[in-house]
């Protein structure tokens, strides 16, 4: 086993309290975005080594990725650690964006390789050739917007901001009457495309429409009974003025998450977290197609390709439990599950549920990992690597300890 050290990315959208917070750890005075837990080659963590050396963790599971993955994810997933896991913390929204399928960004990896885009170069829309399902399990309160809801519900909350604007005497933009138009198409997958397709390419039109709903909703124009619709198209605007992506946030389910609770997102799902902090797990990939509320390049043919036009419900995950007592999130995703461990002081120890290599963090109190091939104590804020030889691995309460220990460790889908 090894404790390794991971990589903060300080985004600007990023909390500068909520993660150090969570990890009993200094504040940097910065924004603190995204802890990354895992050895995606952009931000691998570090492993330290017995003899105390550290080497990034990529760079150890190639040494020998047989004996850190096991055959099978090895066999399915090729040479490389399949998932990827973060703390995020969002204090502002995030970009409005959307995930390739695994076809599509092989297809697109490939493709820009050929066409000479550099790796590093900000109109790149794929970093890598694999996809990238998530899902988010909510640490505090946490704020998102997830997937298309039904066109008829959409064209109700359009059709209540056309009546506020003609109560205010402004008048209705050509382009909102149109979304109303375009959302009362029958044909579920024609009303979505083409409401998207015109806000987010809507340039003029849709900024001035956006303003006079603003300026309308910040007058005194009713929200009820669209409150927590219409507070987001104010919240978003304040950061994004104008944004296609504050109207487009009408088109998607509002989300609000209790701490516990979790949610998963597929290939082509359109979402925005927009304030929280959770444990992120996905596909070890780092492939976005943005669609709005981001100063990043946005390529709406591209982006277009890849959405899923599909009215959803909300895909909560609901936890789990094992006969050992494991808690366990398991999404319809090979390549990742995550196991919630709670453990009371001097009480028993908790399996791990280990398929191939693993990763735990601890997030409050003190955990003693158990192996055939070794032990590890790890303090809050500490996580590790859990090679997929090392299993089976026990999770233990720290002898004396005072308080309950908190943890949570990703492995692949132990699912068929």
């Amino acid at each position: 086993m090894y404790e390794i050290d991971n990589v903060l990315r300080p985004y600007a959208w990023g909390s500068t309290t909520a993660i150090a917070g969570l990890l009993g750890r200094p504040e940097s005075g910065g924004p603190e975005a995204e802890l990354w837990i895992g050895a995606h080659p952009d931000s691998p963590s570090l492993a330290s080594r017995p003899d105390g050396t550290a080497v990034a963790l990529n760079e150890l599971i190639a040494e020998d990725p047989a004996h850190f993955l096991g055959d099978a994810s090895v066999a399915e997933f090729g040479p490389r650690l399949p998932f990827l896991a973060k703390v995020l913390a969002a204090a502002k929204p995030l970009s409005l964006q959307v995930h390739p399928s695994l076809a599509q960004a092989r297809a697109g990896f490939a493709r820009e390789n050929a066409d000479g885009v550099p790796a590093g170069a900000a109109n790149r829309n794929y970093r890598d050739d694999n996809h990238k399902p998530e899902m988010i399990f909510a640490l505090t309160p946490f704020d998102a917007l997830c997937g298309f809801r039904e066109p008829a519900k959409s064209r109700d909350v359009f059709l209540h901001l056309a009546g506020c604007l003609e109560l205010s005497g402004s008048g209705v933009p050509e382009i909102l009457t149109e979304v109303i138009d375009d959302l009362s198409q029958p044909e579920e997958r024609a009303a979505l495309r083409s409401a998207f397709e015109r806000l987010i390419a809507g340039g003029d039109g849709v900024t001035e429409a956006t303003l006079r709903v603003v300026a309308a909703l910040t007058s005194g124009a009713p929200m009820a009974p669209y409150q927590p619709e219409l507070s987001t198209v104010l919240s978003l605007n304040s950061e994004y003025p104008g944004d296609p992506g504050v109207l487009i946030s009408l088109l998607l389910n509002r989300l609000s998450l209790e701490p516990g609770e979790a949610v998963y997102l597929p290939a082509g799902n359109v979402h925005a977290y927009l304030h929280g902090l959770g444990v992120e797990v996905m596909a070890s990939s780092d492939n976005v197609l943005r669609g709005g509320l981001t100063p990043k390049f946005v390529d709406v043919p591209e982006l277009l390709k890849t959405i899923a036009f599909e009215s959803v419900g909300v895909p909560m995950l609901r936890a789990e439990v094992s006969e050992l007592g494991q808690e366990l999130y398991q999404p319809p995703f090979r390549e990742f599950q995550l196991q919630r461990i709670e453990l009371l002081p001097d009480g028993s120890p908790v399996p791990l549920a280990q398929s191939g290599a693993a990763v735990i963090i601890v997030t409050a109190g003190s955990v003693y990992l158990d192996s055939p091939k070794g032990d590890l104590r790890l303090n809050r804020g500490a996580s590790a690597f859990l090679p997929a030889a090392h299993a089976p691995v026990n999770v233990h309460p720290v002898s004396g300890a005072a308080d309950t220990a908190v943890a949570f460790a990703v492995t692949t889908s132990m699912k068929a």
